[in-house]
């Protein structure tokens, strides 16, 4: 379980292709300061499990099933990835609950810059649209933002957020480009709501 809060921003150091399975070797420093084999660490918002550490690197393996659904398929050296470690009971919920599981890949549409924040549009897959909503919860990337509004954009489904500097300083979201793509989680919360009430509508089993 995460927060949403990301911790550093990481670089990838190595990506070795196995077939079926790719291994990261990350580059970091504040994540590894009580780093265990075995812990779990959100990059770019996948939960992955730390496999084998070494100096100031660590290295975790990514599964088939995780390289179809999320960005981390096109992750080369040199890449700088968000970082945050699992959370502990005496940790503050500064974001929300986050579990590290990708709904799905969006893409960067728009950036429109201010004095003081920037607004980005992001188009998102159509099945997760109905779990984002104005003022409620996603994580892009592994960052616990606020939906500002929904819409479309040439007919694809869209939401926009509101970055502050600290966002864009300390992120990845600071150097996304119109047309990069980035992880989607939406809210869990919401995903069980709309489980629970379809099974009180129909009576069916959940």
């Amino acid at each position: 379980m995460f927060t949403g809060i990301v911790e550093e921003l990481g670089t990838v150091e190595h990506v070795e292709d196995q077939g079926d399975a790719v291994r990261l070797t990350i580059r970091a420093e504040t994540v590894l300061d009580d780093v265990r084999h075995g812990d779990s660490i959100a990059v770019n918002g996948c939960c992955l499990t730390v496999a084998d550490t070494a100096d100031d690197t660590w290295t975790a393996d990514v599964m088939q099933e995780t390289l179809d659904q999320t960005s981390l398929r096109g992750a080369q050296p040199g890449d700088r990835v968000n970082l945050e470690r699992a959370v502990t009971p005496t940790t503050r919920l500064g974001g929300h609950i986050v579990q590290g599981h990708v709904d799905g890949v969006g893409e960067i549409v728009s950036r429109t810059p201010s004095e003081h924040w920037e607004v980005v549009e992001i188009a998102m897959p159509a099945p997760l649209a109905r779990y984002v909503v104005g003022k409620g919860s996603i994580t892009v990337d592994g960052v616990s933002l606020t939906v500002v509004a929904t819409g479309t954009s040439e007919g694809r489904e869209t939401f926009t957020v509101s970055l502050i500097p600290e966002t864009l300083a300390r992120t990845t979201l600071g150097h996304r480009r119109p047309g990069d793509r980035v992880n989607l989680e939406t809210d869990v919360i919401a995903r069980h709501v709309e489980k629970l009430v379809g099974v009180h509508a129909t009576g069916a089993r959940p």
